[in-house]
């Protein structure tokens, strides 16, 4: 507590008799610009670590100057709080698998979401009591309320069906876009009847109402559409974040939540691009349901039957290949195994093969996360490239070895109408000499729809975990292969 109160006096005294508030106000603004070079070092692998350093020391530039305002009465509380916060988000960030990182980030987004609600009804409980109420005010309240609970419960759900704990298909009922329409209705007018009256139950009902919208909106999306879903919540997070600082006066706030808002925007707006859908249909579309209208074409390539092969077949053409395209899914996450196509990669470039990675904008379970995995391993930026890149040199390459991953290489996307997939710009792997996909078993991806890849004449499947398979590789190819 004394460190807290000598910390406060200290950044007083840097400025200068009554204005302190000015100082606040500066400070702020080194932290927006450092938000600023945070958001632009993280558009690349190769500044992303520089990236996080500016958040970083934004993030505390601006607690730290919160702390020393003059607003700031009493630390007692705000001293547990970051004690525990600390303690708590230090055992996550040393515990946490990265293929468990997309369910952290939508549980963060919900945490974002219950702070605005709770910030909102509090600081309507305190100006109630004050008198200070007024119209405007009202109206940013329910902004607040509204924006957080969907953010809230939308994340919780978005949680459950990346940790497995509610089915990652897509959950429909008879007349659900009614009921979202009829709730979503029903909260407005709630939210302006709160904003103009201040009724208690109105407060209640409003609230109640948009945490089940944010239930009831993302329950019926299927898993293949998570990464748009976990984008599209931060942006909510920010827009919540952003209404919370209206409610507080605090102009951080403010910009922070509209950087992060617009990012988060931006993000799903060029992800639903890549997947060749609008942001419309992914809300409400139901991706990756198992409804069809008669035999697709995939019911009909499994009756062809798919070749398997072994770690020595798949050694016998990389070792002599000039060129090999590796695309990584999440199975890679799940086994674990960048490590080991790291060594696997600077075997063969050793032995003078070229090999690239090829990576699809909403490969994974959240946006980036196969640059990261790759990243962690040390493996150089440069041969890390993106869909539109790498695309054109799969016709070239002598094998593509596919590791964990399936509907972003699925050919349904281009050749099967019935495909829910239909018309979404993948990864041309098919296009290879040849095409060795590491899979646990035959089941589908993420999205329940069955892979033509697996019955293309130049494919073979490797089954069995990708970390052991890929090291079984590494041996071979130390061994001196074939």
């Amino acid at each position: 507590m004394d460190f807290l109160l000598q910390l406060k006096q200290l950044t007083a005294g840097l400025f200068t008799t009554g204005l302190s508030h000015d100082g606040q106000a500066l400070a702020y603004l080194v932290s927006a610009i450092l938000f600023i070079f945070a958001l632009k070092g993280l558009t690349h692998p190769a500044t992303a670590r520089r990236g996080n350093l500016y958040g970083m020391l934004g993030m505390l530039i601006a607690i730290v100057a919160t702390l020393a305002g003059a607003e700031v009465m009493s630390y007692g509380l705000i001293a547990i709080a970051v004690v525990l916060g600390a303690v708590i988000g230090i055992v996550i960030a040393l515990r946490i698998q990265m293929t468990a990182m997309p369910q952290l980030v939508a549980a963060l987004h919900s945490f974002v979401g219950l702070a605005a609600v709770l910030v909102a009804i509090g600081t309507f409980l305190n100006k109630r009591a004050s008198g200070d109420l007024n119209t405007l005010l009202m109206g940013e309240l329910s902004a607040g309320i509204v924006i957080g609970a969907i953010t809230f419960t939308g994340s919780v759900i978005a949680f459950g069906k990346l940790q497995g704990l509610i089915s990652g298909k897509p959950v429909k009922f008879f007349g659900q876009h009614l009921l979202n329409a009829l709730i979503a209705i029903a909260t407005i007018a709630l939210a302006v009847q709160f904003a103009s009256t201040g009724a208690i139950w109105a407060l209640i009902l409003m609230t109640l109402l948009a945490f089940a919208l944010g239930g009831t909106l993302i329950i019926p999306i299927g898993g293949a559409d998570m990464p748009v879903i976990i984008s599209m919540l931060n942006s909510y997070s920010g827009w919540a974040a952003a209404a919370t600082g209206f409610t507080l006066h605090n102009n951080l706030l403010i910009i922070v939540g509209a950087l992060v808002g617009f990012s988060g925007a931006i993000l799903s707006f060029i992800m639903c691009r890549a997947m060749n859908r609008s942001i419309i249909n992914v809300v409400f579309g139901g991706f990756g349901s198992d409804d069809s209208g008669g035999d697709s074409a995939g019911a009909v390539a499994a009756q062809k039957g798919v070749k398997s092969a072994s770690v020595d077949d798949a050694v016998y053409w990389m070792e002599d290949a000039g060129k090999v395209i590796i695309v990584p899914g999440y199975g890679m996450a799940v086994a674990q195994a960048q490590h080991a196509l790291k060594d696997m990669m600077e075997l063969l470039q050793a032995r003078g093969v070229e090999v690239k990675f090829a990576i699809h904008p909403v490969a994974g379970r959240m946006p980036g996360h196969m640059n990261v995995l790759l990243a962690e391993a040390d493996i150089p930026y440069d041969q890390v490239l993106e869909m539109d890149e790498i695309n054109p040199e799969f016709q070239s390459a002598d094998v593509a070895l596919v590791v964990g991953a399936n509907d972003v290489v699925n050919p349904a996307a281009k050749e099967d109408s019935s495909s829910p997939i239909y018309g979404m710009p993948i990864l041309e792997a098919g296009k290879a000499r040849q095409v060795y996909f590491l899979k646990r078993s035959m089941r589908p991806g993420y999205s329940g729809v069955d892979n033509l890849l697996f019955y293309q004449d130049n494919t073979s499947l490797i089954f069995g975990d990708a970390k052991d398979t890929i090291e079984g590789i590494v041996g071979a190819l130390k061994g001196g292969g074939h």
